[in-house]
């Protein structure tokens, strides 16, 4: 998929990973603290980073053709082409940590007393996937808006 509608299409879908991807990050941090969300949440959360993790590739693939449109390419859309690669390891780690808040959610509620040892890892990997991830996207949108619209003066 290269256009929708005449539009390249990797200025469309990059709008769903950028608000999706901080979104299920922020929402799998909020789900590992507070058992009450996860019990409400966690099913959304777990869609929602399949989602991300299926629009990742898309979306860099509909990247990649325009990168591969021009044959010369100025220092800023290098970075955020290599950048961009880095977005599918963060929404595979979201989709992953996704699943485990699942499992853990599915054996709280079938257990009696829940272990010690599922909570913490999982909270974890929650804040440490969440953070980078919302960082990456912030980096890889920052370059990419740069490589578009160049500098702005502050």
């Amino acid at each position: 998929m290269n256009t929708i509608a005449g539009v390249p299409a990797h200025a469309l879908l990059v709008h769903g990973v950028v608000a999706l991807a901080p979104l299920t990050a922020l929402l799998l941090i909020l789900c590992a603290f507070w058992a009450a969300a996860r019990r409400r949440l966690v099913w959304l959360v777990l869609g929602l980073a399949i989602a991300v993790a299926a629009l990742t590739p898309i979306t860099a693939s509909a990247g990649q053709w325009l990168y591969d449109r021009e044959s010369e390419h100025r220092p800023i859309l290098e970075l955020h082409q290599e950048r961009g690669e880095w977005m599918i390891y963060f929404a595979l780690a979201l989709l992953l940590v996704a699943i485990l808040q699942a499992v853990q959610h599915v054996m709280e509620s079938r257990a009696e007393k829940a272990g010690r040892a599922l909570p913490v890892i999982a909270a974890v990997l929650a804040v440490v996937v969440g953070v980078s991830s919302v960082v990456g996207v912030v980096l890889i949108g920052h370059s990419g808006a740069e490589a578009k619209w160049g500098t702005i003066a502050e």
